[in-house]
């Protein structure tokens, strides 16, 4: 079948359908997300800017000059909240990070360049408050899943002083990207999607990471899980063949992993996931 038959994208990138316990990784996402605020210091409900949804939580770290994460959640842009995702801030902040997660407000009310622009927003309010989350603002790490690892792979795409002169241009470090999505052609023409995303062929070629050129500084580290569908698995090779390996040195499939457990992972300290993390983490300021 051909990418402009609407029943095979649909198989391609509905993941609910393709991973029938779903509903559990979300169940358990919410309840360990529950915990981890109870559990660990922060501050909720934070704005980053002035539009509707555009408030992040953070957990700052045990030491100042930390690294700090920016965890973007997925949801095809459509759906889920930074509340469901507190769950990933235990075992970053155990590997010595400072931990922010934004919301973003949701298609269709708002389309997938509006949403770019607020996480920006979202990295440059954590550049500028750095200290209050006990971090080094040269030291910004960017993990995003699914429709949020596109989030990630657009900020490091972001010409920072283009959107304020006073920003540094590097100001994401690196960025790990967990099933995400660097061409949104496909997305366009899937019908499950189609309509919350109205993507147009201008959205198309200004939002989609593969269609840009690479970023002058930094490295992504692109992942799938091995057991995701052969279209996700394209988009994790995509993103290294359009950038080279200079800048996407980490390209792989997880054995065993789908679209869900492969986020997962990021909670495993001894897991694949975790030790890449832990490289960008430890990576040198420049």
């Amino acid at each position: 079948m051909t990418l402009s038959k609407p029943a095979w994208l649909d198989s391609m990138y509905n993941n609910r359908m393709l991973v029938p316990a779903f509903a559990q990784h979300m169940a358990q996402w919410q309840a360990d997300s529950a915990q981890a605020r109870l559990s660990l210091p922060c501050e909720l409900d934070v704005a980053y800017g002035g539009q509707p949804g555009e408030t992040l939580d953070f957990f700052p770290a045990k030491r100042s000059g930390s690294p700090v994460v920016v965890f973007i959640h997925g949801g095809y842009w459509r759906a889920l909240d930074k509340a469901d995702h507190s769950f990933v801030a235990p075992a970053l902040h155990a590997a010595g990070a400072a931990v922010v997660v934004p919301n973003y407000a949701l298609c269709p009310a708002v389309t997938i360049p509006q949403i770019t622009l607020q996480m920006v927003r979202a990295l440059a309010w954590t550049w500028r408050h750095a200290q209050r989350l006990n971090a080094d603002a040269s030291r910004i790490t960017v993990i995003g899943h699914s429709a949020g690892g596109h989030l990630a792979a657009m900020m490091m795409a972001c010409h920072w002083p283009a959107f304020d002169a006073d920003l540094p241009a590097q100001l994401v470090k690196n960025a790990l990207s967990v099933s995400g999505l660097y061409d949104l052609a496909p997305l366009a023409r899937t019908p499950f999607l189609k309509n919350d995303l109205r993507l147009t062929a201008a959205d198309v070629r200004r939002a989609s990471p593969a269609l840009l050129p690479a970023p002058a500084h930094g490295e992504l580290y692109t992942v799938a899980g091995g057991d995701e569908s052969a279209e996700f698995l394209r988009h994790n090779r995509l993103i290294q063949q359009a950038w080279g390996p200079q800048r996407v040195p980490v390209c792989e499939a997880l054995p065993g992993l789908n679209h869900f457990s492969a986020v997962d992972a990021l909670t495993q300290p001894k897991s694949q996931l975790s030790q890449l993390v832990v490289k960008l983490l430890e990576k040198k300021k420049t």
